[in-house]
């Protein structure tokens, strides 16, 4: 029995189907958070989110907020930081900045390599760790 056109022209498009999908799933988010530890803090209502992150080479990070302060230390790579209100600014591997809670802001990894940092987010317990800002 010898197929058809129609039937090879089919398993050509389920081939690449399969294959889109699994370079899709290859792909890494533009960032991973993996929150490494959180506890309470004496605030009241608030709580200590300590994270691993790690920015894509080459990505960019939404404009988003976080319910508390962000603390952050770069470890490795440098990035473009974006605060609403101030001027852009580059922090390398070995520096840190600050965020106050609810502040817009987004951030780019520039350089050939990914962006690698520890944040601590002392936050409102309950929210999420960051929402989306227009």
């Amino acid at each position: 029995m010898q197929p058809t056109i129609r039937s090879i022209a089919h398993l050509c498009a389920v081939v690449a189907l399969f294959g889109a999908a699994a370079v899709q799933a290859q792909t890494p988010p533009p960032i991973q958070r993996t929150v490494v530890g959180k506890g309470d803090v004496s605030v009241p209502g608030r709580e200590a989110i300590v994270a691993r992150v790690e920015i894509a080479a080459g990505a960019s990070v939404a404009r988003h907020t976080h319910p508390g302060d962000e603390i952050s230390y770069i470890a490795e790579g440098e990035t473009e930081l974006l605060i609403d209100g101030e001027p852009a600014r580059v922090v390398k591997a070995g520096e840190s900045f600050v965020i106050p809670a609810g502040v817009v802001h987004a951030a780019r990894a520039i350089g050939t390599g990914p962006v690698k940092l520890i944040g601590v987010y002392v936050v409102e317990k309950g929210k999420p760790l960051a929402t989306p800002a227009p």
